[in-house]
């Protein structure tokens, strides 16, 4: 456990914050060991760990399925999910002030889940993700409710090429009056993606504006893809 809040509190929080002001997303690569990946896949199957599992092809989600952890959230998930927020914060309340929006987030994390829970948003949104062959995510937003954080985070348990082919993560790019651009990512096992949820801001001659952003996986060609993916805001169900 401390392993990993020393590599969280080591990571170059200054170069990472400028990757997510100048593209929406960054890497730190080698968060998780091996051994690490292995214990939460092999949690997997224990159904007291979860509330909800969800198979995509129901409803048109994509195919693969995915459950989500109830609280309270294993040790680890919630080490990460505490130690990264701080560092999250000030870019999301960055965002918001040259966006010219109401919105500013706490420094401490348990603060920002008092204002979900005040939103009615109580239920707990972080989850596993489960594709085998033939399996992929449509393109998403992870909102659940009226008060979201604009930046998540997803950690890779299998490692590209050896575990699985395919599969690769998916990010979309939608600038005002002009068409999507597409952006293809295949980190590492063990590697920790952050990513806009909604929007990010970029300058244009006029000021601030809004790029809208979804994220999704590619088919998977062959083997198993896990992920863990840690959203900062709680659910409304």
């Amino acid at each position: 456990m401390d392993t990993i809040q020393e590599k969280i509190e080591a990571a170059d929080w200054q170069q990472l914050t400028e990757n997510m002001h100048d593209r929406g997303y960054a890497v730190l690569k080698n968060i998780l060991s091996a051994e690490d990946c292995a214990g939460l896949i092999s949690n997997y199957h224990h159904p007291d760990a979860y509330r909800k599992t969800v198979i995509m092809e129901r409803y048109r989600f994509g195919a693969g399925e995915y459950k989500y952890f109830n609280y309270p959230l294993p040790a680890l998930i919630q080490s990460i999910r505490t130690s990264v927020y701080p560092h999250l914060a000030p870019i999301a309340n960055t965002w918001m002030k040259v966006l010219r929006l109401d919105n500013q987030y706490p420094m401490l994390h348990e603060e920002f889940l008092t204002n979900c829970k005040a939103q009615q948003q109580n239920k707990a949104t972080v989850l596993i993700l489960k594709y085998g062959q033939g399996g992929y995510n449509t393109l998403h937003q992870d909102l659940y409710g009226d008060l979201y954080f604009p930046i998540q985070l997803v950690l890779f348990l299998n490692e590209p090429g050896t575990d699985y082919e395919g599969g690769e993560f998916v990010l979309t790019q939608q600038n005002p009056r002009a068409q999507s651009k597409a952006i293809v990512l295949k980190p590492r096992k063990g590697d920790m993606l952050l990513f806009t949820t909604n929007f990010r801001p970029a300058k244009g001659s006029r000021g601030y504006y809004q790029i809208k952003m979804k994220h999704g996986v590619s088919e998977v060609q062959s083997g198993e893809r896990y992920a863990i993916g840690i959203i900062f805001h709680d659910a409304l169900t």
